[in-house]
């Protein structure tokens, strides 16, 4: 194991039982950093826990559910009880959707939704900020590219990405004075498990990625991409051609990011 920026470091992931969550933990753990592991499947998160101190890292479970606020003040808790301080929060939980607004049969999801995606990353985040200036340390935020522009079949997670990217992005402003960084994070399709568990029209779990999987980026790549991105403290990292030149494009030909919108969920890449 070699000297990393993250060796000996204080690290808090939420969604840290799967997907990009528990690639960054491998990674980190890697590294030599100091995990604090949240999610709310207890058996994966310890499973995770585990392979990490495996890898070199340190490591605490601690079952949370980011949509309770007295779960995420918890999680802080624990956290400072056992490291003593605080380095790093990547705010990585969430929960996705694949329908049509029009098909939705409870308008409940989009409650859930923003309630995991947005007020969860509000609630970790309030209770770690004070933490977090002792250390002039980094708030991580793991977005979307549907953060950027809307998206078919996405409309709650949408919503809840930009509400996460105007909130960020007005923290980091207030915040600035304290020294912590803040670095928002816009990946495009993952290969992950998330769209496995995407809510349908009905509210229940698809069970099947609707995504060609093996066509979109690595779960590992993803990690790495986001790793370098907190070692040089970016402001935001948009992770592809596609989603760089989207951008571009909103500024002087919005409709046509409208149709790439559409085919990229129709392909499902």
């Amino acid at each position: 194991m070699t000297d990393s920026v993250f060796k000996d470091k204080v690290v808090i992931i939420t969604g840290a039982s799967s997907g990009i969550g528990r690639e960054l933990a491998y990674q980190l753990a890697a590294q030599g950093a100091w995990l604090s592991l949240a999610a709310r499947n207890v058996k994966r998160l310890e499973t995770v826990s585990a392979d990490c101190q495996a890898r070199g890292g340190k490591a605490i479970a601690v079952p949370t559910d980011v949509g309770n606020q007295a779960q995420c003040q918890a999680l802080i808790r624990e956290t400072v009880n056992h490291y003593k301080r605080i380095d790093v929060l990547i705010n990585n939980a969430g929960i996705t959707m694949w329908a049509k607004f029009e098909d939705l049969l409870d308008l409940g999801m989009i409650e859930q939704i923003m309630r995991v995606n947005y007020f969860g990353s509000v609630y970790c985040t309030y209770y770690a900020l004070p933490y977090l200036k002792q250390t002039k340390g980094q708030i991580v935020a793991i977005s979307s590219l549907t953060g950027k522009a809307g998206v078919p079949t996405r409309s709650a997670y949408a919503a809840s990405k930009h509400a996460m990217a105007g909130f960020f992005d007005t923290l980091r402003i207030e915040i600035a004075e304290y020294g912590v960084g803040v670095t928002m994070i816009y990946p495009d399709f993952v290969s992950s498990e998330v769209r496995e568990r995407a809510l349908g029209p009905d509210g229940q779990p698809l069970r099947k990625s609707p995504v060609r999987e093996k066509e979109v980026m690595p779960v590992k790549t993803c990690a790495q991409m986001i790793i370098r991105a907190m070692e040089q403290r970016k402001r935001e990292l948009i992770m592809t051609l596609r989603g760089r030149v989207g951008q571009w494009l909103k500024l002087i030909a919005p409709s046509v990011v409208d149709r790439i919108a559409l085919q990229a969920i129709n392909k499902g890449r």
